[in-house]
């Protein structure tokens, strides 16, 4: 299928299956910043899985084609498509599929679809560990918040994996920051690598000047494992 037939498809079924007052609700959430069809995310998943079976995975240039439409739709659910689409067709992706993920990052950018894409940025990275450092540089060097707070949470899956010090010298070239978005996911990072090595983290935010916002998403877990053992 085409991906201008493919699009139209998706989005005539998710417009047929939608509920105008969900919509209204979700609308309010995301502060009115992009329409709604009304899908809750078991209903758009559910469709997007059997359109995926139905019409299979684009591939290559029809991929990006799609994805860009979608992208461009005005209903947020459309992005959701294509970030799902875009992840079940991650793996197969050459090294350079990173800087679509950073178009997708750049269009649209609220915390869903970049929260999302952070996760798709850490998994291509996994496979091409040699992009992380000099793509992630590049990013942090430009004032966009949504690449940043990219470079500060692609690697809340990685666990033992984690490259801390990377990670410790983004925070810390970022910690001036008064944008809430990056206060926030600073403190997530470390909040999520607390769970690996908890040690690591107060040290850090003992000897860090950290916004009081990241402070307290940095312990918060740790805290809590504490009160357990009271």
């Amino acid at each position: 299928m085409q991906p201008e037939s493919y699009f139209s498809h998706v989005r005539d079924t998710f417009r047929e299956k939608g509920n105008p007052e969900i919509a209204q609700m979700q609308m309010w959430y995301m502060r009115h910043q992009f329409d709604f069809f009304g899908l809750k995310m078991p209903q758009w998943m559910a469709l997007t899985k059997e359109i995926h079976r139905q019409s299979g995975l684009p591939k290559g240039d029809d991929l990006k084609t799609l994805a860009r439409q979608c992208f461009n739709d005005d209903h947020r659910e459309m992005q959701y498509f294509a970030l799902e689409t875009v992840q079940k067709t991650l793996a197969g992706q050459d090294p350079d599929f990173v800087y679509f993920l950073e178009e997708l990052i750049r269009t649209k950018s609220w915390w869903d679809t970049v929260d999302w894409i952070a996760k798709l940025v850490g998994m291509h990275f996994r496979r091409f560990p040699e992009l992380t450092k000099p793509v992630t540089e590049v990013w942090m060097a430009t004032d966009n918040i949504w690449l940043q707070r990219v470079c500060l949470i692609f690697q809340l899956m990685y666990k033992e994996e984690t490259d801390k010090a990377l990670m410790f010298a983004y925070i810390r070239k970022l910690s001036g920051s008064k944008e809430f978005f990056i206060q926030k996911a600073a403190g997530w990072a470390l909040r999520q690598y607390s769970k690996t090595d908890p040690e690591a983290v107060v040290d850090f935010v003992q000897n860090n000047r950290l916004a009081p916002l990241s402070r307290r998403e940095a312990l918060k877990w740790i805290k809590k494992q504490e009160s357990k053992g009271q």
